[in-house]
Parts: structure tokens; C-alpha cells; sequence
């Protein structure tokens, strides 16, 4: 038990002891409109990308998270950059405002949504995604990347009815 006890708080003093290590090997970066942040860890090699900085922080996310030439773009709601519904009730303009700002994490990575490979939908209707799907040929006109439709009874705020989650390939140049 004491030596268990003992390699418990050694591994916890090595743990807090890298800790400043970890910190100083951040680099943040905030673009022209001071709206979007990029975090970029040295250690592990990610560059995390904040689209909604505030809203981000204070739920305790972030939106992006770019790791070798693969992009991972957490799930997009129709809210603005206060985290206000948008589109209470209308399916497809919901549907719209979640691909604009997912076009905005794409191209803060140089990237299109002809660079996407998997696309994950979370809805609480199925039958209205269904009623909408025509739109995503406007968003890939070339190929669709895999993915899936999920239905769900609810999503993270009130009003919301749809919610996509994207991965994306960066290009080798």
C-alpha cells in the first residue's frame, strides 16, 4: 500500500511539474477581425481553431482541431457569434447557417468542402434533413464525402434541429 501511495504522488508531482512545459509550448494567434483564434500546441503538433472564441471557452470546446493534414471540425449549430439562435423553426436556413460557418473553419485552414471526407448529420427530424438533402448538392458539387444522418431526440440548445460535424484532408503541396 505505501509504495503504491508513494508512486501515486511521484506520478502526480511529474504530472504538475510538466505543466509549464505544456503552457509555454502554446502559441496563440488571433486573425484581422480579432473574431477567430488559433491555438497551436507544440507538443502534440495540433492547431486548435476557435471560431467563436468567447462562446468556446465559457461552454468549454473547440471548434477545430487540425492534427498532421487531418482536419476535425466539431459539431456546427445555426447560431451567431454570441451563441444566439438563428432560424428558429426553419429547417432549411438552420441547415444553411451551419454550412456558412463551417466554410469559415474550412477556409481558415485553406481548405473547401471538396476537401471533406466524412460529414456527420444530427437531427431532430429526420423527415425535414430528407425534405433539405437537395441543398448539400450546392455545398459538394463534386463528390460527397462519407458520413451519416443521425437522429436524435434534441441537440444543445432549445430550437436547434440540425447539427454537422465535418473531417476534413489538407492537400499535400
Amino acid at each position: 500500500m505505501k509504495k503504491e501511495n508513494l508512486f501515486a504522488k511521484a506520478l502526480i508531482f511529474v504530472m504538475i511539474a510538466c505543466i509549464p512545459s505544456f503552457l509555454a509550448s502554446c502559441d496563440q494567434k488571433t486573425d484581422d477581425t480579432g473574431n477567430h483564434t488559433a491555438v497551436t500546441t507544440k507538443a502534440d503538433s495540433a492547431e486548435y481553431f476557435l471560431l467563436r472564441p468567447k462562446l468556446e471557452k465559457m461552454y468549454g470546446y473547440t471548434q477545430a482541431v487540425k492534427v498532421g493534414n487531418l482536419v476535425k471540425v466539431g459539431g456546427v449549430i445555426s447560431i451567431d457569434d454570441e451563441g444566439k439562435p438563428l432560424a428558429a423553426g426553419d429547417y432549411a436556413q438552420q441547415m444553411k447557417n451551419c454550412y456558412a460557418s463551417l466554410e469559415k473553419v474550412l477556409k481558415h485552414y485553406g481548405l473547401t468542402f471538396d476537401d471533406v471526407i466524412l460529414e456527420n448529420i444530427y437531427t431532430t427530424s429526420m423527415e425535414e434533413l430528407q425534405k433539405n438533402a437537395a441543398y448539400r448538392h450546392e455545398i459538394y458539387p463534386n463528390h460527397f464525402p462519407t458520413g451519416s444522418w443521425i437522429g436524435i431526440k434534441e441537440l444543445g440548445m432549445p430550437g436547434m434541429m440540425i447539427e454537422i460535424e465535418l473531417e476534413a484532408l489538407v492537400p499535400k503541396k
